[in-house]
């Protein structure tokens, strides 16, 4: 009777796991996909172009010289590595928006990015600040999908490809429609 009780109890619970690994909130993780694409372009957009970055493997050949060879810097897997450790930093900058025509949530940027700067402020009417739960859900979401999608963001962002956030975005909306899932074309960040 014991172990009867105890596999039903293993089996309850199992499907509780799995339900709720399964089940995301689209509104968050698309929203955090997008505001990760975002916070990344705008800290490539500051990096001087001009800069390089020598890789290779720095062994000696035989004959005393060396293959390397000089890479871009601001699209190098070490630089986008070093800005991915720190995109969800920036997540507290986000809370939930609605917008007042179509009444769709998302989560957009409030703060201006460069201090002093009032052009940059949204009108506040429409977010909805739910205190520092909202933008450690949102921070979360930014640390998973980061993790999962890691090699995709580097590849994506070191071939400088064109909407970058709508490849990425479709993705982890589940569905090869983003403007059915996440909304990316109509949502700016």
């Amino acid at each position: 009777m014991a172990s009867w009780i105890f596999h039903m109890y293993v089996m309850v619970l199992s499907t509780f796991i799995s339900c709720s690994q399964s089940k995301r909130d689209k509104v968050l993780y698309c929203s955090a996909c997008k505001a990760i694409v975002d916070e990344l372009n705008y800290s490539i957009s500051q990096v001087d172009p001009k800069m390089t970055i020598n890789v290779g493997s720095f062994r000696l050949n035989p004959d005393g010289t060396m293959r390397d060879k000089k890479v871009p810097f601001v699209r190098s897997e070490t630089h986008l590595s070093e800005l991915l450790d720190g995109v969800c930093d920036s997540m507290s900058d986000y809370a939930l928006y609605i917008d007042p025509n179509t009444h769709h949530k998302q989560y957009r940027r409030f703060a201006p990015r460069v201090s002093g700067s009032s052009e940059d402020f949204p009108d506040f009417e429409n977010f909805k600040f739910d205190g520092p739960e909202a933008s450690n859900n949102l921070k979360f979401a930014c640390e998973t999908l980061v993790e999962e999608l890691e090699d995709d963001i580097i590849s994506l962002l070191g071939r400088d490809e064109g909407d970058v956030q709508k490849k990425l975005c479709s993705r982890v909306s589940g569905s090869s429609s983003v403007l059915y899932s996440c909304h990316c074309s109509s949502l700016a960040l």
